[in-house]
């Protein structure tokens, strides 16, 4: 620990590269503490950033705003951050090889998608790129429904999440059907929903998941399959919240992280912002909270140094 910073960033996906832009702008000293793994990494192609009409890896935006942060002063550090605790008016961050002492400290730390049972990393991977498995249909339901919306989509996950899911792709494709990843009744009124939007409903549990290239092959029990273009798990996600549980910070009914308009979490000091943070999980959501959240900082750091007006 060599001194203390203004502020330690902990997650290097968009929220906290951006939030590293902008407070390296503020002339302030940054640390991004990044173990790698953020979702962003894992779009193939993304049309729906602004700026990019071609279209941009999730590998090449995140390159691109480490390079960018790190032009302006911003220290990019790889490590995973696995304690913090007050010291005095400072915050202390360790992991294995590195401790900091920071004045602030913003939580950049998103989600894990739930995968369906029995998809191995690499072929989920490997499907991501394909597109025949896909995660935010806000993102790429255009692309998922095809030229002609008629590519068959399937959503699995039969509880409330997976119901809203089918419903939100219908605008993209007229071949939706709603599969089940367990023994699961749907209620009436979510049964009467998905038939007046034309959507299919299959209430035989998945037991296995086949992928080729262009079309995904679900097996159920006894034999029987369906073939479909493109897979979208509805499963829901898992908030990175090891470190803020450490702190008993407040979070919604789903895990997620409740902060303010400011991106503040009620103890001085503390940010959040991007996925973990209850909102909606975008990439263009995500980087205004950084914004947002590094405005605040650099704001209350100014307050406590007596640079503002009384």
């Amino acid at each position: 620990m060599s001194g203390t910073i203004d502020c330690a960033i902990i997650g290097g996906g968009p929220a906290g590269l951006a939030a590293a832009i902008y407070l390296a702008r503020y002339r302030r000293s940054v640390t991004v503490v990044d173990r790698g793994g953020s979702r962003a990494a894992l779009i193939s192609l993304n049309r729906n950033t602004a700026g990019f009409p071609e279209g941009i890896s999730g590998m090449e935006l995140l390159a691109r705003m480490r390079d960018q942060a790190a032009r302006y002063g911003a220290t990019i550090l790889g490590g995973d951050a696995q304690s913090i605790a007050r010291h005095g008016g400072e915050w202390r961050v360790a992991g294995q090889g590195f401790a900091l002492a920071a004045r602030t400290v913003l939580f950049a730390t998103g989600v894990e998608n739930v995968v369906p049972e029995g998809i191995a990393g690499d072929v989920l991977a490997a499907a991501l790129a394909e597109g025949t498995l896909r995660y935010c249909p806000i993102c790429d339901g255009l692309e998922a429904g095809g030229p002609a919306a008629a590519a068959r989509i399937g959503v699995v996950g039969a509880q409330s999440r997976g119901v809203a899911e089918a419903l939100f792709l219908r605008t993209f494709s007229s071949a939706v059907t709603l599969f089940a990843s367990e023994t699961c009744e749907l209620h009436e009124k979510d049964r009467a929903d998905l038939a007046k939007a034309g959507i299919g409903w299959d209430p035989r549990p998945v037991v296995r998941y086949a992928f080729a290239p262009g079309a995904v092959t679900l097996h159920f029990a006894e034999g029987a399959a369906a073939e479909i273009d493109t897979l979208y798990p509805a499963l829901g996600s898992r908030p990175n919240i090891e470190l803020m549980d450490q702190l008993g910070l407040r979070t919604d009914p789903e895990r997620c992280i409740v902060a303010d308009a400011h991106q503040r979490l009620g103890l001085r000091g503390l940010y959040a912002a991007g996925d973990v943070v209850a909102a909606l999980d975008q990439i263009s959501v995500a980087t205004a909270h950084g914004a947002i959240a590094a405005t605040a900082i650099h704001n209350d750091l100014r307050e406590r140094d007596g640079l503002t007006p009384d």
